[in-house]
């Protein structure tokens, strides 16, 4: 096998004989990702280079991406097999993380295909699933959207990119910590959007709900193409704040904004997706919800009744301490081959 660097879009691969076959994926940007049949571990799988030492920025995400992933160890996050660079530290402006291939993201297959009720059920069950984990472990995803979650064609489900991920700390003043740039823009909670400096676990929560709105119809729900348009979207649809919602926005420029805007009553679920399961609807009701502390947490959705038939929560194991062997299979829940 070839010790020479593989070109792949004008990109090099400096990555030894250990893998043959690459095939290129996708690319962001942070750097381009191919899969490649991996000689050591036997099985194809996906790498990442990125070159994060260009900027500050992508070095430091790259790290906490790096440390997150290799925590936290679940049937629904995406994990982590190897990380390496150049053989020459001379030479070392790339970093190469090896995971799990998985042959598609929801976002591809949005573009391409309806999702039966059972599969719309069925992903938004794992994406909980994962996001249980994560959120036991204490740590926020902050950046959950369609081309984050990874599939393959047995209907398996994985979350990737935790490069925006943080630490929620109770304990620790947040001011300052949380203020980079979160999630993209259609899929990020309104708490965001109005410069709070505090952010819960319930910022993931409304992504998921989005995620699901989208699989309910194949259309983002609330594409704006700025903060100020992405705002008034999410009032079309959700309806105008109540007062209590405003005082609770601690900005006060914010807050004046909202309560200047023609009040908008909330346009019912049924009517945006007539042919989505009314229990489904309900939940994506209490995924929505304008006030964080309203909406609802991931042990209460995975407990919703429109997930009852994959609920069980000796199943839905909790945070990094948890004992290896004590994570136990995914039911094989017979669904239709993508």
């Amino acid at each position: 096998m070839s010790t020479d660097p593989y070109k792949i879009k004008g990109q090099l691969f400096d990555i030894g004989p250990r893998f043959s076959d690459l095939s290129y994926i996708g690319e962001g940007a942070y750097g381009m990702v191919i899969s490649a049949f991996d000689h050591h571990r036997n099985e194809r799988v996906a790498i990442k280079k990125i070159t994060p030492f260009e900027h500050q920025t992508y070095c430091q995400r790259t790290y906490r991406e790096i440390r997150i992933l290799s925590r936290l160890d679940h049937e629904n996050i995406i994990p982590l097999y190897d990380v390496f660079t150049t053989a020459k530290f001379e030479d070392m402006k790339e970093v190469y993380i090896v995971e799990k291939y998985m042959e598609t993201d929801l976002y591809k297959l949005l573009k391409v295909q309806q999702l039966s009720q059972e599969h719309t059920c069925y992903f938004l069950y794992q994406i909980l699933r994962g996001l249980k984990f994560i959120h036991s472990a204490n740590v926020l995803h902050r950046d959950l959207k369609p081309s984050n979650i990874l599939l393959n064609r047995m209907c398996d489900l994985r979350i990737c990119d935790f490069g925006l991920a943080r630490i929620a700390d109770p304990q620790c003043d947040q001011a300052g910590i949380l203020t980079e740039y979160v999630a993209t823009r259609w899929y990020r909670a309104p708490e965001i959007m109005l410069t709070s400096k505090v952010y819960t676990k319930a910022i993931d929560l409304w992504s998921v709900g989005c995620i699901l709105a989208e699989m309910y119809s194949n259309r983002v729900l609330f594409p704006g193409k700025h903060y100020i348009e992405q705002l008034k979207m999410i009032i079309e649809v959700l309806g105008s704040p109540h007062q209590e919602d405003l005082n609770a926005i601690n900005n006060t420029k914010a807050r004046m904004y909202l309560e200047q805007l023609p009040k908008r009553p909330k346009i019912p679920w049924q009517q945006l997706f007539p042919f989505a399961d009314p229990k489904g609807l309900d939940l994506l009701d209490r995924l929505l919800c304008f006030l964080p502390s309203r909406r609802i947490n991931v042990d209460d959705a995975l407990a919703h009744p429109y997930l009852a038939q994959y609920y069980d929560p000796s199943d839905e194991v909790c945070s990094i301490f948890c004992p290896l062997n004590s994570l136990t299979p995914l039911h094989p829940y017979r669904l239709p081959l993508l």
